[in-house]
């Protein structure tokens, strides 16, 4: 068996941290989830370690349960819910259609923390979308023209012809229409889980939950 096979080359099982951060109280959450996420988010963007904050993973299903995740990247949020764009077509855009239930995962692992987030999503106003697309990089705004997200390609080079003819019908300075297929999806929150590492996996779990207009938060054994 070469190394590259064989497990005691490099376990998993004994990758393991101690977590020392401090307690997080139910004393100490903020009202509403949203403020409370905001404080948490200033202190990841914040931190040298951490590359990306607004990096999430987002899971959907299909209507008969079957799970995908992947990594995007948060665009904006506000108090009501959290916004992220992609392609309609894409397999979450699809799934996200005939199935709205949603999660996102916030793994701020360099400062042992999580925000875990159940709710659903609908798709945003055009308006918004256009708004955001206009602040996209010009080769970003090709690509999104480029790419038939999720479907199969016969190579790279395939890929990277159609880029380069948009680029050829597009120059910098000409402006890149809004893809039909593209924009945003807004997940408005159902619950909001707060977590923050502790030694001996004694994690504190926060969660708020909405109930009715209001939140209630409980506290999750780790």
């Amino acid at each position: 068996m070469t190394d590259a096979l064989d497990p005691a080359a490099l376990d998993p099982a004994d990758m393991r941290e101690q977590y020392r951060t401090a307690e997080l109280r139910e004393a100490d959450l903020a009202a509403e989830p949203m403020e409370q996420f905001t404080r948490w988010f200033k202190d990841a963007a914040g931190s040298d370690a951490i590359t990306e904050p607004n990096a999430m993973v987002v899971s959907t299903a299909t209507p008969d349960g079957r799970p995908s995740s992947r990594t995007v990247l948060l665009k904006h949020y506000d108090e009501g819910g959290f916004v992220f764009f992609t392609n309609y077509g894409s397999r979450k855009g699809t799934e996200l259609e005939t199935n709205p239930y949603v999660s996102l995962l916030f793994p701020w692992h360099p400062v042992a923390r999580q925000v875990l987030v159940t709710g659903t999503v609908t798709r945003v106003g055009r308006d918004e979308t256009a708004a955001y697309f206009r602040t996209r990089p010009h080769g970003s705004q090709l690509g999104a023209w480029a790419s038939e997200q999720s479907s199969v390609i016969g190579s790279r080079a395939e890929l990277l012809a159609r880029y380069e003819e948009l680029a050829a019908r597009y120059p910098q300075a000409e402006q890149v229409p809004v893809p039909p297929h593209w924009g945003g999806f807004r997940v408005t929150p159902e619950t909001v889980e707060f977590w923050q590492g502790h030694e001996n996996r004694l994690h504190d779990r926060l969660r708020y939950v909405r109930d009715g207009d209001a939140w209630r938060v409980e506290r999750l054994a780790p």
